[in-house]
């Protein structure tokens, strides 16, 4: 569960000052550091494929860079007086809970499991609170989005707001029972033989599938709502392009048990409205454009900065 953009190691303990490895300014970064930074890249990577020494060296050299990059936004975080109050952490640690619908102790409990106590947990919520708040003030409060950059974008990108043509339907589900004898199945074929016989006839459809469904759409008649190919198992994908509104299938037997699907609605695929997806394009142009401006942010504050990485 991953109860907010935190790294996973578990921070801050008095960190034991072994070697120097790099100098920022006033500050140091310790092997220490760089190892606790290192175990979860490490094992990450070794999800892939075994690492080799060149690999490994890799790995610590950027994440080297990247601590470097963390202190120099600590240096600007205090520089800047820039200040998470308790009452605004407390708020989002809230937000959280809620998000994630937990419990106080559950929180606690999912924490541990990530390897963090929930003071470690705050802390690094606080910092992260700190961090976007540089990044808003040195950055984003610099950044536009026109009106013809979101409308070039959407014609250059027009295929990524498609909509897929979807359905309406209803189906009647009869269950198949764990180890059913031959008997049981032959009894039950013979009851779906029935009920399909029933479905085709001038009854309502949502009527009959009130009546002998067995499942939780039992209530609505049957109703599947509306829904795109893909949310769909095989077998009823190649069904729904065979059958035209107003049509029953025949039976189709899975794993769970026998179904019949009336189709009530073909809805066409389209190509969203630029009005539609404005919104969704001006935050994705503006994530963009945050980060673009946060790098180059970052290599004129080192530019600035006296940087000293150890061999």
């Amino acid at each position: 569960m991953t109860l907010f953009p935190l790294s996973a190691t578990a921070a801050p303990l008095p960190t034991p000052v072994t070697g120097i490895v790099a100098i920022v300014n006033d500050d140091i970064i310790t092997s220490w550091e760089v190892s606790q930074a290192m175990q979860p890249v490490i094992k990450e990577a070794e999800k892939k494929e075994p690492l080799t020494d060149a690999a490994r060296n890799e790995l610590r050299s950027n994440v080297i860079k990247g601590l470097i990059d963390k202190k120099l936004a600590e240096q600007k975080i205090k520089e800047l007086n820039i200040k998470v109050s308790d009452e605004d952490l407390r708020q989002s640690i809230e937000d959280v809970k809620k998000q994630n619908n937990l419990t106080q102790e559950a929180l606690v409990a999912a924490l541990a499991s990530q390897g963090l106590t929930y003071e470690q947990y705050k802390s690094q919520l606080r910092d992260q609170l700190e961090r976007l708040r540089l990044v808003s003030q040195e950055v984003k409060s610099k950044i536009q989005v026109s009106e013809q950059e979101m409308m070039d974008y959407y014609w250059a990108n027009k295929s990524l707001f498609t909509e897929d043509e979807s359905f309406r339907a209803r189906h009647i589900f009869i269950k198949i029972p764990k180890n059913a004898t031959d008997k049981e199945l032959d009894a039950i074929n013979a009851r779906v033989e029935t009920i399909w016989k029933e479905a085709q006839g001038p009854a309502d459809f949502a009527v009959v599938a009130g009546k002998y469904t067995e499942d939780a759409t039992a209530k609505d008649g049957g109703s599947l709502g509306v829904f795109k190919k893909g949310d769909m198992q095989g077998e009823f994908v190649q069904l729904l392009d065979r059958l035209q509104p107003g049509e029953v299938s025949g039976i189709i037997r899975t794993p769970s048990g026998f179904h019949i699907v009336k189709l009530e609605q073909r809805i066409p695929g389209r190509i969203k409205t630029f009005e539609e997806v404005k919104p969704e394009i001006e935050d994705r142009l503006y994530k963009k454009k945050s980060e673009e401006r946060f790098n180059q942010w970052l290599i004129e504050l080192k530019k600035e900065a006296t940087i000293e990485i150890r061999p």
